[in-house]
């Protein structure tokens, strides 16, 4: 591997207009591609084996006007009581919408001042392209807007919408940038990263698009993807780049530094990004398509990005030259490689690391503590912004008719199973259920096979008593009654989430260790290094509990108020950070490693290795650190806490992980990491001896 990566580089930058103009032809390729066959991201629900699925394929078989889409209209007057000709005269415009199969009569508050008139779709919120389905409804209410009436919109047709702002990403490359500058200290170095990242961002960008024209991708999924992508694109960039540079700064020829990143940095680079994207394969254990779009999607995005590591950054050190170094590295390019802040602190850490790892083991579990308490919750209406459109339905539901209003139960009830003359009972069994406000008049289909029940929790969505209210009543019902809507979908899916999240841990898990020992020939450091990494994530958890659940830093992050996790998070964050852990395991190790198989001292390669790549791992965890954190300024709360979850993984994995831990019980274990059955230690590394963390070599290797 190694030396088929000295040669690439050597090559591509003997030869870097021709590998830079295969990059960019391709970026207009794909781009020319995503315009002609690209679809329109959209949310899945639909999950074969979910007990409310069973209603959703009762009603879409027999009640088809009552199975698709809804929305919501909400209106409401600040002067008084609605005029009831205006809301008729919606109500007419709202019928002749494309798709609407029926629409009900204007639900008044007590007071008159605000009504909810309520929208069913004979097709599925998927059917939509693009924001057809919103402009065609923002067409219907513009005349009564028009009065001086507050209209806002709500259920899934305009929930469904995502349109990404762009300002997290701006923020994030921007504070990048400076942290790029800062570490190298040349503009030129510093550029060399962000416009690699770029490059194959824009391609998986394209990739994206072009995958969703034909299979259902989710709309945060591509900034989910996104966000991966310029942290762990930036991250890889920079690892070359370094080790590029150390290079030249050691006397060695522009195409000879190339080859010696590539085949050092460049080998961890692709171990790194092939334990990002084997873990993601975690996400089809979900056992949710929408889940496994994220995969999809972030698939692409790293895979991209990856390749343009190892190909287009050794094109453009090559046409860089010594330029990378800046002005006065290239006066002193003997100057020392190591960082001697991180070489004292590595010391200071070997002389008592008993004491040193039982702290930094102590404050991990207590971060990890409030994930004991972790309740999740797919993302809803009410947390979205408060300038929002379906935010603002959402409230004004909630405070005109109640919270459960933004919830209800549907009950679908198979008539071929349980007699309409049984339906006035059913009706008064759910009305005098605790935790049930109101329950809707009887709907029938026109051949009288099924009905559909409307149920009001007295409770919102996300509460837990709803969730207990949908569990009794599914308790308590007879054969060919089932529960659905969207509040009992979203409960199946945490339910569903929460428990393949085992699955999905031990599998990323399992594949994480055989990955490194492979890379390493040390099953210790392996298994130890999936120890750690399940800390750091495990702290990570606690931390988003504090922040989201507990509500320490909602308001700052721009919530109304403390709101459960997301039940796309757990899952997502765990099989991407993973991945990205090995990101700093790997660079970290292979150095540890390249010195202990130069010297045989276990002690002095720690101090050694930690010194070498201290300020690159210290810089690239704060590059990840600032790409996250200012997706936490996302409009929406996934991606949000996503943002949050994968920037407090990182700071905790870069730092207590990363300079304490790791170093702390590698002097422990002393020889004892490197063990390998048969007990033969290996060879002096030469050019092909080792899979990783090989000296530099020549290009002539």
């Amino acid at each position: 591997m190694s030396s088929l990566l000295a040669r690439l580089g050597s090559a591509a930058a003997a030869h870097p207009w021709r590998v830079i103009a295969t990059w960019l032809t391709l970026l207009v390729l794909v781009f020319a591609a995503a315009s002609a066959f690209g679809g329109t991201n959209h949310d899945d629900y639909n999950v074969p084996g979910l007990p409310s699925q069973q209603g959703t394929n009762l009603l879409s078989e027999r009640f088809p006007e009552m199975s698709g889409a809804d929305a919501r209209v909400v209106v409401h007057s600040d002067s008084g009581p609605l005029d009831p000709a205006v809301l008729t005269d919606l109500g007419t415009r709202l019928a002749d919408v494309n798709g609407v199969s029926s629409v009900s009569p204007p639900r008044l508050s007590q007071d008159s001042d605000t009504a909810v008139i309520s929208l069913n779709y004979r097709i599925p919120v998927t059917d939509f392209h693009g924001s057809e389905g919103v402009d065609a409804l923002d067409a219907a209410v513009a005349d009564t807007q028009a009065q001086g009436l507050q209209v806002e919109l709500g259920g899934q047709v305009p929930e469904n919408i995502s349109t990404p702002s762009g300002t997290a990403e701006a923020v994030g490359i921007i504070l990048a940038l400076i942290i790029l500058v800062f570490a190298f200290g040349s503009v030129v170095a510093a550029g060399l990263p962000l416009a690699v990242a770029l490059v194959g961002v824009g391609i998986g960008s394209g990739l994206i698009t072009i995958m969703a024209g034909f299979t259902s991708i989710s709309t945060i999924a591509p900034t989910i993807a996104t966000m991966v992508g310029i942290g762990v694109g930036i991250d890889y960039a920079l690892l070359l780049v370094t080790r590029y540079t150390e290079g030249l700064r050691a006397g060695m020829s522009v195409r000879d530094a190339v080859a010696a990143a590539n085949s050092t940095a460049g080998t961890s680079v692709i171990f790194a990004g092939t334990t990002v994207l084997v873990s993601l394969f975690g996400l089809r254990l979900s056992g949710l398509p929408m889940y496994a779009s994220f995969g999809y999607a972030t698939f692409a995005m790293v895979g991209v990005v990856m390749l343009t590591s190892v190909t287009l950054v050794p094109a453009l050190c090559g046409l860089a030259g010594t330029r990378v170094l800046g002005k006065r590295s290239r006066a002193r390019a003997e100057r020392r490689t190591t960082s001697p802040l991180t070489e004292r602190w590595a010391i200071r850490v070997s002389r008592r690391p008993w004491l040193w790892a039982l702290t930094a083991l102590g404050v991990l579990i207590l971060l990890a503590a409030p994930v004991l308490g972790m309740r999740t919750w797919p993302q809803d209406a009410g947390s979205a912004p408060a300038a929002n459109t379906v935010r603002q339905a959402y409230d004004l539901i909630d405070s005109e008719f109640g919270p459960g209003a933004n919830g209800p139960l549907m009950v679908a009830v198979d008539l071929n199973k349980v007699p309409a003359a049984e339906l006035p009972a059913l009706s008064r069994e759910l009305a005098a259920e605790p935790g049930v406000a109101s329950v809707m008049p009887v709907l029938m289909n026109a051949d009288s096979t099924a009905a559909l029940i409307s149920v009001q929790p007295t409770t919102g969505p996300s509460d837990p008593r709803s969730t207990e209210l949908l569990e009794r009543i599914r308790s308590d019902a007879v054969d060919g009654v089932h529960v659905t809507g969207l509040t009992a979908t979203f409960a199946d899916i945490s339910a569903r989430l929460a428990e393949r999240l085992w699955l999905v841990i031990a599998f990323v898990v399992a594949l994480s260790v055989v990955l490194l020992t492979f890379v390493f020939r040390a099953p210790v450091v392996a298994v130890k290094a999936a120890v750690m990494n399940l800390l750091s994530v495990a702290a990570a958890y606690g931390v988003m509990v504090m922040v989201f659940q507990w509500g320490w830093g909602a308001q700052l992050l721009g919530l109304p108020h403390a709101l459960p996790v997301s039940s796309w998070v757990p899952i997502l964050m765990f099989t991407i950070l993973f991945g990205l852990s090995m990101d700093y395991e790997v660079f970290l190790l292979s150095r540890i490693r390249e010195r202990w198989l130069d010297t045989g001292d276990s002690h002095r390669s720690v101090v050694e290795g930690l010194a070498s790549t201290g300020r690159v791992i210290t810089s690239a965890a704060a590059i990840m650190v600032a790409v996250f954190a200012g997706f936490a300024l996302d409009g929406d709360v996934t991606v949000k806490m996503m943002g949050v979850g994968l920037a407090t993984a990182v700071l905790i994995d870069a730092t207590i992980v990363r300079m304490v831990l790791v170093p702390a019980t590698m002097y422990l274990l002393g020889n004892a990491n490197w063990w390998r059955p048969g007990g033969r230690r290996d060879a002096k590394p030469g050019s092909d001896a080792t899979s990783a963390g090989v000296p530099l070599p020549l290009r002539a290797r």
